[in-house]
């Protein structure tokens, strides 16, 4: 997006508590703001609950146009990773730390982030250490990971939770296509086998030109609005329950990280059309009928498209292991996890030793029996 409007001003997002003036934070397992200083505990005020009631979409053409209102954007202070360029905001009185997706370190700087403003947010439902046993729990499923990085990620640092940006985008689409149905039908024939005739079936398939309309409203299409995981991890972290989504409050991410997206939206909706189109070809293919289908040409108009910036909640570790990093990301709603799969050279040796072993050992058998 270029020549964007003017923006509001920075807000820094603290609660300190009421009772000894420390700040709060957000407790998954409470769904609560709460003080570790003294245990104190306050309410989420203003939370919707399930169907994520009282979301608003945003208009897409507006928003490409730069005509969104100044209230739905705003600037924050984020540091950018020199490694991984991850754009995550950082409490103000930090300096210098470590990127909670590459575990580089990075020296806060002021940057600033303009962007549109979130208008929903999954709030954790696991804590930390819930999170942690799931990591750990999948890491010691891997027979062939090393069992010091299983230990290392057991006994070391927390995880950190991070609420990564995401695009939601919805449409509305009419299709025409032509294309061809096929029907599957058999025909009998003669063929020689050693020298004697056999009869076969033979498959055929006899094709009738086809055309036709299709219809369908796209609800809430995700598309990660980030480049600092490996897009192979976050999409393995669906399915999300975006029902559970609420309007965003600052307080959900109190004691978390935000990343700002570096996706912007127009990048985004290339992405979401592509997964509309797939959904599209499926539904030409279902009206199409028949045994088979071929599709000749589809031309899809779409109109009425709406989108919304949403956060979703990640658990996050990156542990660098004898010179090398190793990222691991937990649904923070599920507890599902992905991340990646560390390889043990001596468990793979013995594996094959064995295996050798085993095969010496079926050969010796069959060729005592012969």
């Amino acid at each position: 997006m270029s020549d964007t409007p003017p923006t509001a001003p920075i807000h820094e997002h603290r609660f300190p508590c009421d009772a000894c003036g420390s700040d709060m934070r957000f407790a998954p397992a409470q769904g609560l703001l709460v003080c570790d200083h003294c245990g104190n505990t306050q309410k989420v005020e203003g939370t919707s609950g399930p169907w994520g009631a009282g979301i608003k979409e945003l208009d897409f053409r507006r928003a490409l146009d730069n005509l969104l209102p100044l209230q739905e954007i705003e600037e924050t202070r984020v540091t950018t990773c020199p490694n991984c360029a991850a754009q995550v905001e950082f409490d103000p009185d930090v300096h210098a730390t470590e990127c909670p997706f590459c575990a580089t370190p990075v020296v806060a700087d002021t940057g600033i982030h303009r962007h549109i403003k979130p208008r929903g947010v999954l709030p954790f439902e696991l804590d930390e250490p819930k999170a942690k046993t799931a990591m750990t729990d999948w890491l010691g499923g891997l027979w062939f990971a090393p069992n010091g990085l299983t230990d290392y990620a057991r006994k070391g640092r927390r995880m950190q939770g991070i609420y990564v940006p995401y695009w939601t985008y919805d449409a509305d689409t009419k299709s025409s296509y032509r294309g061809e149905r096929g029907t599957i039908y058999y025909e009998t024939r003669t063929v020689m086998r050693d020298g004697k005739p056999q009869m076969q079936r033979v498959q055929k398939i006899r094709w009738h030109p086809v055309s036709g309309r299709v219809a369908r409203f796209f609800d809430d299409v995700l598309v990660l609005a980030s480049t600092s995981l490996p897009k192979r991890f976050t999409d393995a972290l669906q399915p999300w329950d975006l029902t559970r989504l609420e309007p965003y409050r600052p307080e959900f991410l109190a004691g978390f990280r935000a990343e700002g997206y570096t996706v912007d939206l127009d990048t985004g909706f290339t992405e979401a059309r592509t997964l509309m189109d797939q959904q599209i070809a499926r539904d030409v293919k279902f009206d199409i009928g028949g045994d088979q289908q071929r599709i000749h040409s589809l031309d899809t108009d779409v109109s009425a498209v709406t989108f919304k910036h949403v956060l979703l909640p990640v658990w996050l570790a990156a542990y660098k292991y004898r010179g090398q990093t190793y990222r691991f990301v937990v649904n923070g709603q599920t507890g599902r996890v992905q991340g990646e799969r560390p390889w043990s050279a001596w468990k793979i040796a013995l594996a094959v030793i064995l295996g050798a072993i085993v095969a010496a050992g079926v050969g010796y058998v069959i060729a005592m029996n012969q």
